[in-house]
């Protein structure tokens, strides 16, 4: 593989390859501490695995013993028993009366892709027992998050009996009250953090509340609902409620749903999670969903689908709809049954994809203006908060991710409407608690609205509150902020050559995937490369080739770099030396298969 110790690269407790400021103000250190370096010994003597692999696996907190679980994790072997989150067995048993009496359900499900999954999957499972659901996706502007009363009464005047919402309802105080007065019994299963008291409902299905203690919150609500369906499949068949004409569910072949909303909500991909993805993505590969199928065809997807496919290409198209277009859309393509209308549907959410970008691009600019001048040239600061008149309410979550990502700090961007309220989103960097801010800024009443979850949150406010808003996450995150951005080194799981970045290596290093939030794909680092060629190409990226000095070139690419430190270093280090860090992919070109590494790092050597 042409890897290079890492015992040759440096010492102990000091910076990886000498770097102890990157063009992107990092340091780089190596991933493992010494009872790391132990451990991947261990794993590589006891297991025979190639060095490399040893250490991506000793990264990641994988213990020898775990290694063949890590490997191939299986649905089978990390299964939890559903019924040990609170709720769930009562979850269970209301689902099993609406299933075998026939009753009207109505399914609630959040506007993002684990709202659209969780909702398709329970609906393809309720219609296989011979339900007709009734599926709402609220409208983001019109409508909000969460059940709504207007939605409510709309059940209740269409027959149904039961509503299940799915990720949202946990803290939806009012508007189940007045669904339990309209006689609609309610089961939540959601993901979100929770407040103390709970809202009426026969079960609350949420890891997240205080009183659960399963250990599961790191699952999305599409993964919830997959573990309800196993718990309800189990119940039926009990009940011997599944015969020849109508045969029990292959929940594995639905796993599809489950691995795009995982994959697209950046819930950790651990344990059942990375068991969800891997499974999944099998039934992808096999391209029998026609929603998904159809959706991977407009997103011109080459190639067998990967995790980073399903969050930057097909993920953002689900979403489309939510953004800037009819909410149902995305739901509306995972439960087609026609490909032509599929087709139609998938073509839809694309055209109204490139138009997110295009409103996403201009609001961008504006709040990297407006955070500039809040923030100085000196970026001081712990928080980014930024509000603009007109400003689209579908694209604020994602204009935030990227001031998240241009600031390496927290960052709120809010749509201010003419009434003089905002609707905004916010991101945040690990180790700073999003969500409980949020929570605490509407108790203290600054704040019409706010939830979420540690790394998102979503706020109502009015527009005078801006600055006391500003204000109050700088006092309370500020200790956090400093701790994070103290420990934000970029971290190297080894060293190689361009002669060892080969196909070989990419598929070695894939053993230890899927890679994600929690399993964080290993970042490699080429010592003393000379920058041979970069020039811009495309939106914004820039193409680079990097020579060894034994004269073997690798081909790298540098996306979303133009105007940022590592574009301008990458366009001026040009014939000189530098050290470069990033990660292993393979690029698939009309049937071709080419290894390049995607930089997101480099330093002069």
């Amino acid at each position: 593989m042409a890897a290079l110790p890492a015992a040759i690269l440096q010492e102990r407790d000091r910076h990886f390859l000498g770097v102890e400021k990157s063009v992107c103000g990092r340091a780089w250190r190596d991933r493992l501490d010494e009872r790391g370096v132990t451990r991947a010994l261990a794993i590589a003597q006891r297991h025979g695995l190639p060095e490399l692999l040893a250490r991506v696996l000793a990264g990641r907190g994988v213990e020898p013993d775990a290694v063949e679980v890590f490997l191939d994790p299986t649905i089978k072997r990390l299964m939890p028993d559903p019924h040990t989150l609170t709720g769930m067995e009562a979850a269970c048993d209301r689902l099993v009366r609406a299933v075998t009496a026939g009753e009207k359900v109505a399914i609630f499900g959040d506007y993002d892709v684990d709202g659209a999954t969780a909702a398709a999957l329970l609906c393809r499972y309720l219609r296989h027992c011979g339900l007709d659901p009734i599926v709402h996706i609220p409208d983001r502007i019109f409508e909000g998050y969460g059940p709504n009363v207007d939605a409510v009464r709309s059940f209740a005047e269409r027959g149904a009996t039961l509503l299940v919402t799915v990720d949202c309802g946990t803290t939806s105080h009012l508007t189940l009250v007045e669904a339990r007065l309209l006689g609609l019994d309610v089961v939540v299963i959601d993901h979100h953090q929770a407040d103390e008291e709970l809202p009426p409902a026969v079960a609350i299905v949420n890891p997240n509340r205080a009183d659960d203690l399963s250990g599961l919150g790191h699952l999305a609500a599409v993964g919830l609902v997959f573990l309800t369906l196993v718990s309800l499949t189990r119940a039926l068949r009990r009940q011997n409620f599944w015969t020849g004409l109508r045969p029990e569910p292959d929940l594995l072949s639905l796993l599809h749903f489950v691995a795009l909303g995982t994959v697209a909500d950046v819930v950790p991909l651990t344990g059942l999670n990375r068991a969800f993805v891997a499974k999944g993505l099998i039934a992808l590969r096999r391209r029998e969903h026609i929603g998904q199928t159809a959706l991977m065809d407009a997103a011109r997807l080459s190639g067998p689908p990967e995790p980073w496919h399903l969050g930057f290409l097909l993920g953002p198209r689900i979403n489309a709809g939510g953004r800037i277009g009819r909410a149902d859309l995305g739901v509306r393509l995972l439960l087609e049954e026609d490909p032509a209308e599929a087709a139609r549907i998938a073509a839809e959410l694309d055209r109204l994809n490139s138009e997110r970008r295009e409103i996403e691009q201009a609001t961008l600019m504006q709040a990297e203006a407006e955070a500039l001048a809040a923030l100085g040239l000196e970026e001081k600061g712990a928080t980014v908060v930024t509000a603009g008149q007109g400003w689209h309410p579908g694209v604020v979550g994602l204009v935030a991710a990227r001031l998240k990502e241009r600031y390496g700090r927290p960052a709120f961007a809010i749509a201010l409407e003419a009434g003089g309220t905002g609707t905004g989103s916010g991101r945040s960097i690990p180790g700073v608690d999003l969500g409980a801010a949020v929570r605490r800024a509407v108790h203290e009443g600054l704040l019409l609205k706010g939830g979420g979850h540690a790394m998102a949150a979503g706020v109502t406010m009015k527009k005078d509150a801006l600055g006391p808003f500003r204000a109050f996450l700088e006092e309370t995150l500020a200790p956090s902020v400093e701790a994070a951005r103290r420990d934000s080194a970029l971290k190297i799981d080894g060293a190689v050559s361009a002669g060892g970045v080969n196909l070989a290596l990419a598929a070695l290093l894939n053993r230890a995937g899927p890679f994600g939030a929690g399993n964080p794909e290993p970042v490699l680092a080429l010592p003393a490369h000379t920058l041979a060629y970069a020039d811009p190409v495309g939106e914004n990226h820039i193409r680079v080739r990097l020579r060894a000095g034994d004269g073997k070139m690798v081909n790298a690419i540098a996306f979303r770099s133009m105007g940022t430190p590592l574009g301008k270093a990458l366009l001026d280090y040009r014939g000189r030396s530098v050290h470069a860090a990033g990660f292993i992919a393979i690029d698939r070109w009309q049937g071709e298969e080419r290894v390049q590494m995607r930089l997101i790092d480099v330093a002069a050597a």
